[in-house]
Order: structure tokens, then C-alpha cells, then sequence
């Protein structure tokens, strides 16, 4: 039996919609990147781009678990002496609404081309409103739960059972 290899062309693009409102800013960047790797696709290669389109509006409004906003810190190098840089989440969010998300998003792909053209497919805007409408994206349902503080999985009553006895 032989393994099905996805070819370049042959896959169909789908654009999908999430509305980051109020959505785990690492919870959310695991669905987007496993849409933009092809992940979700049983036709998924890694060595071609089988990934979809993902429009993400309003990722000015995720949420970050515990005291994130206040004590993560945002590092890069200018390239000069003395030139590393750093930033509170908070304060990049405020400056470049969205920015968080796409960081999230860009550290989980390959580093590597193919995955620099997977990020060219993501399209994030702080807003509510988006151009691709043209395209008919997709709406999908962003992970938005919080782990309870517990820790606790609250499971269903299990149903009754039948009254069958060997006899």
C-alpha cells in the first residue's frame, strides 16, 4: 500500500474567520497553526504548504492566563552594541494591537521558508471588520476557555445502565 503525497497545486485553499474576542492568546495560536500548517487536513506532507487562509479579528481583545500582561517580556536585538531590547506584553499590545498573537503564532511553525510562506497566510486585525470578504472565509470558533483553578473535570452523570444479567 502506498502513502498519498500531497502535490503543490492540487489542494484547494480554504480562508477561515476567528473572532479572538476574549480567546487564550496560546490556545488560540494552536488552532491558527495547525490550520496554517495543514494539520487538520488528512492530506497533510510536511515538506509542502497543504495549510489554509486564517483571518483573525479582534486580537487586540485576547486574554493571557495569570499575570502574563504585567510579567512577560518581549526581547529583540537591534543588531547594534548593547542593542537588546525588551517590552511588556501589556505595552506591546497597546503600541502594535495584534502583534502578541502573531508572535505566538510565528514561534509555533517551522523555521524554515515553508514556514515563513505559512505566516504570509495569516491576516490579523485588531477590529471587527476585515477585506477578504471576497474570498467567503469560513467561520470558526476560537478556543476560549480558562483551565478552572482546580484543576477539576466536571463529568457528565453517567447514564443509566441496562439490567442485563448473564444467566
Amino acid at each position: 500500500m502506498k502513502c498519498y503525497q500531497a502535490k503543490t497545486g492540487e489542494l484547494a485553499r480554504h480562508w477561515y474567520v476567528i473572532d479572538a474576542t476574549d480567546a487564550v492568546v496560546g490556545r488560540l495560536a494552536t488552532q491558527i497553526a495547525m490550520i496554517l500548517m495543514g494539520k487538520h487536513r488528512p492530506t497533510y506532507t510536511p515538506h509542502i504548504d497543504t495549510g489554509d487562509h486564517v483571518i483573525v479579528l479582534n486580537a487586540d481583545k485576547v486574554q493571557f492566563t495569570g499575570q502574563k500582561w504585567r510579567q512577560k517580556v518581549y526581547r529583540h536585538y537591534t543588531g547594534y552594541p548593547g542593542g537588546l531590547r525588551e517590552e511588556a506584553a501589556w505595552k506591546l499590545n497597546q503600541r502594535r494591537p495584534g502583534r502578541v498573537l502573531e508572535l505566538a503564532v510565528k514561534r509555533m511553525m517551522p523555521k524554515n521558508k515553508i514556514g515563513r510562506h505559512m505566516m504570509s497566510k495569516l491576516k490579523i486585525y485588531a477590529g471587527n471588520n476585515h477585506p477578504h470578504q471576497a474570498q467567503q472565509p469560513i467561520p470558526l470558533k476560537a478556543i476560549t476557555g480558562k483551565v478552572q483553578p482546580s484543576g477539576a473535570v466536571i463529568a457528565a452523570a453517567p447514564a443509566a445502565a441496562s439490567s442485563s444479567t448473564n444467566q
